[in-house]
Formats: C-alpha cells, sequence, structure tokens
C-alpha cells in the first residue's frame, strides 16, 4: 500500500500503509474546537487492500467529491467508501462553519473526465440549470466558502445575513430556497430534505456542500452579489 496524504489549511499530513487516522475536534487531524463537530468525525484506514474514509460519527454527514466536480457522494453516518481516485475533496458543515480539506493518494482506480458531445444521436447530460436568481441565492450562501485565501474553514450566513446581502426581504429569500432546494432534491440530491413534505434543517449547509463541490458555483460568480445588492439599493432610491 502506498501511503496517503491529507491536507487542511496548508497543513499536510503522512499516512502509511496500516495506519488508521481520525479527523474531528480531537483527534489525528484537529479541525476545530467547534462543539458541534464529533471528537472523531471521519476516519481514514486501509483495507481490502485498499485506503476508505468512513464516517464514524453519528450526526453529521461529509460531501465527497472528485476533483472536477462530476462524481459526488454523501458519506452518512455509518457509511464508508474506498479512496479510488488520486485527489479527493471533503466537505462537512458542523453549526455554522463549513470545512474542506483534500486527500491525496499515488494510487488512482478511476479517472473522470468533464466532457460534453453535440453530435447527431448522442445524448449529453447537462448540470442542473439554476435561473439568475437562484444562481445568486447559492452564491450568497456559499461566499463564505467561495472566499477563503487559504481552504479550509467557512461560515454559512444566516437566511437573513443572506437575504440582507442580495437586498432581498425574507420572505422571497425563503421561497427562492425552497425553490432551489426542490430542483435539486428532484434530480436526486440528498439531505436537502427531512422527509416527505419536509425541509431538511440543515439544507443552508447541505446546499452550499454541494453547489461548492460539484462547481456548479464558483468564485467569479461572487461578483454578481454586487450587482445584485447595487440593483436593489437603485430600487430603494427610486
Amino acid at each position: 500500500m502506498k501511503p496517503l496524504k491529507v491536507e487542511f489549511c496548508g497543513e499536510w499530513y503522512t499516512l502509511e500503509a496500516g495506519t488508521t487516522f481520525g479527523i474531528g475536534r480531537e483527534s489525528d487531524l484537529t479541525i476545530d474546537d467547534n462543539p458541534y463537530l464529533h471528537r472523531t468525525f471521519l476516519q481514514l484506514s486501509e483495507d481490502y487492500g485498499m485506503w476508505w474514509l468512513a464516517n464514524v460519527g453519528n450526526l453529521l454527514s461529509a460531501t465527497v467529491s472528485d476533483s472536477t466536480g462530476t462524481v459526488q457522494a454523501w458519506l452518512a453516518p455509518g457509511a464508508k467508501l474506498p479512496i479510488v481516485f488520486q485527489k479527493m475533496h471533503v466537505m462537512f458543515s458542523a453549526g455554522s462553519t463549513t470545512y474542506d480539506l483534500t486527500i491525496h493518494a499515488e494510487e488512482d482506480y478511476f479517472n473522470t473526465s468533464v466532457s460534453a458531445s453535440t453530435a447527431p444521436g448522442t445524448t449529453t447530460k447537462l448540470p442542473v440549470a439554476l435561473t439568475t436568481n437562484q444562481r445568486l441565492l447559492v452564491v450568497a450562501l456559499a461566499e463564505g466558502v467561495l472566499t477563503q485565501s487559504v481552504p479550509g474553514r467557512g461560515v454559512i450566513p444566516t437566511s437573513a445575513e443572506a437575504a440582507a446581502r442580495l437586498g432581498w426581504s425574507m420572505t422571497t429569500f425563503n421561497r427562492k430556497l425552497d425553490n432551489v432546494c426542490d430542483k435539486l432534491d428532484k434530480v436526486g440530491v440528498p439531505g436537502l430534505r427531512g422527509g416527505k413534505g419536509k425541509l431538511a434543517a440543515n439544507r443552508r449547509a447541505r446546499l452550499v456542500e454541494y453547489a461548492v463541490a460539484t462547481h456548479l458555483v464558483g468564485v467569479d460568480d461572487v461578483a454578481l452579489l454586487d450587482d445584485a445588492a447595487a440593483a436593489a439599493a437603485e430600487k430603494v432610491v427610486q
């Protein structure tokens, strides 16, 4: 087994074959003293000749994706998955803070690439299409994560803070948040609904994790927020 490396906030950790590596509030990789974070939340270990990432917590979930954002999984409590890409991003939220780290492997079992084909007779599956206002809402929630100088910790605003950033009323913000969550839930994105007809309590965090992990929004989109705020202020003046 070749070593595995973990990168978090500019620091690197190397895992040798036969070792187990914990990630959490008080573990081999101490993420933060955030009381909402498990003492050991994630665990990396070797089994069946491969490295595995396991969720050993009982409340939080993690979003895992490859470097292109085309492969994405939701790692719920008790679940584990093999490290099959040379670079894997892991995002999770505890309270109002979203954390992200990167796992680097020397072995690459699968490769992914982003491609689209428009040749006759072929079918292209396009990413989820967001309306302008839906994109603004997602970017407003993800701004703190997208604009980190060193990836690792990003704060997710409250609904009231995000609505104020956009110059929207809370009624408008909540309605559009419902619409975005409904759209993604219909295409199979987990964690945005707590059950039939119910919205998940932590849907803002899950929405940010999914949008950033899959490159649904990026740092270039942040400029849209200032334009939207300026337009809203102009309407008030008029």
